[in-house]
Formats: structure tokens, sequence, C-alpha cells
């Protein structure tokens, strides 16, 4: 059967890349010339399946591709009571991969934006985080996809967002320091443009931490 082909999403500063998509027989012999590469047995009774089970966990790891932000967020509730005061949602826990050696990243996510007409699902923003997680990503790029998602459909007065990630390229090879934490940020309208607003963000992200 001929293998699928598919538009990959592409950074912001590239044209969307068509390309064939392997098939699951091809990416399961890339498993086995990797076991092969680093020098163990492919054939051996503990490795005979692990191709398949790479190859359905890696269907799992990176399901970001094939999900959409912009669907997750098309739904806005305006019935609020008149609020529009700000939202955090905080200590979203995500899991992404290094698109340089592919090792995980784990990481905390915290949202915070001023509605201007009408809410979102809180369960929505956390799925975002999760989409474009689950994809080869540097931490940079994912805090950069996740805020340019949220301003462009919900559009709010005000967006912030701050991840804190330990990355295992620099934990289990490299360096090999562990517990380091990166932090990036990301601010849009009164956020940008009020630094107390940032400073009011960052005091509800620790401030009631016990």
């Amino acid at each position: 059967m001929d293998a699928v082909v598919k538009s990959f999403p592409a950074r912001a500063d590239q044209a969307d890349i068509v390309r064939r998509r392997p098939s699951r027989e091809e990416a399961e012999a890339a498993v086995r010339t990797l076991i092969e590469w680093v020098g163990d047995d492919p054939d051996r009774e503990g490795l005979l399946d692990t191709p398949r089970r790479m190859v359905k966990a890696w269907e799992d790891l990176f399901r970001g591709y094939k999900l959409s932000a912009g669907e997750e967020l098309d739904t806005v509730f305006e019935e609020v009571g008149g609020y529009g005061d700000i939202v955090l949602v905080r200590d979203i826990p995500f899991f992404s991969h290094c698109e340089h050696h592919i090792v995980p990243i784990t990481g905390k996510a915290h949202i915070a934006y001023y509605p201007r007409d009408g809410v979102v699902g809180l369960s929505k923003l956390a799925r975002v985080v999760d989409i474009f997680a689950r994809r080869l990503q540097t931490q940079e790029n994912l805090t950069a996809e996740i805020s340019n998602s949220i301003d462009e459909h919900l559009k709010p007065r005000g967006l912030a967002i701050l991840l804190e990630a330990e990355h295992m390229c620099m934990s289990m090879r490299g360096v090999q320091k562990h517990g380091v934490s990166t932090v990036t940020t990301g601010f849009t309208g009164v956020f940008r443009d009020d630094p107390s607003e940032q400073a009011r963000f960052m005091m509800l992200i620790r401030g009631f931490k016990s």
C-alpha cells in the first residue's frame, strides 16, 4: 500500500512542506537498524517486538502533529457575568521532545489572559499546550506557538505565558546537570505594555504556593 502524503506543520517562518510519510513497515525497519547500530541484536527475545512497540509509542508521543489547536479554541463562552479580570491556569504539566536529540523535555506551563469578548474552557488551554508539546520542539518555539495560537483565536486584551522545564538532553548527556530548569515567557497586550501586570502574573504563579 502506498504511504500517505501529508502536510507537516511548519514553523512560523516557513512555508508548509509536503512530504511522503514513510509506511509503518519502513518506520519499524528504521528502529531495527538503530538497535543494530547501538550494538544489540533486534532478533533476540527481548527486542523482537520493540520496533512495533516503539512506532506505536511514537504515535502517542507525537500525536500533536495530527491535532489542531485552533479547533480546541473555537468555542468561546460570552456569558461570564461581566467578569473581565485575569484568568490564570497554572501548573499545567507537559511532556515534549527536544528536536535536536529527540530526548524528553518535562515541565509545567502557566497561562493567564484578560478576556475581551468571552472566555474559553479551562481544559482547552491545557489541550493547546499538549498539542504543541507533542511535537519535536525547542522550548522557545513551544512558548511562541502556544502564545500565538491563543492570541490569534481568543484575541484577549493581554496574554501571559511562562514555561519552566528540564531538558534531558542536558541532564542525561553533554554536561549532565540534573535538575537545571529553563524558563521562557511570552507577553502580549496589557502584559507586554505594563510591567506591573507582568509582576502580578508572577505573583499569582508563585505567591500562593505552599
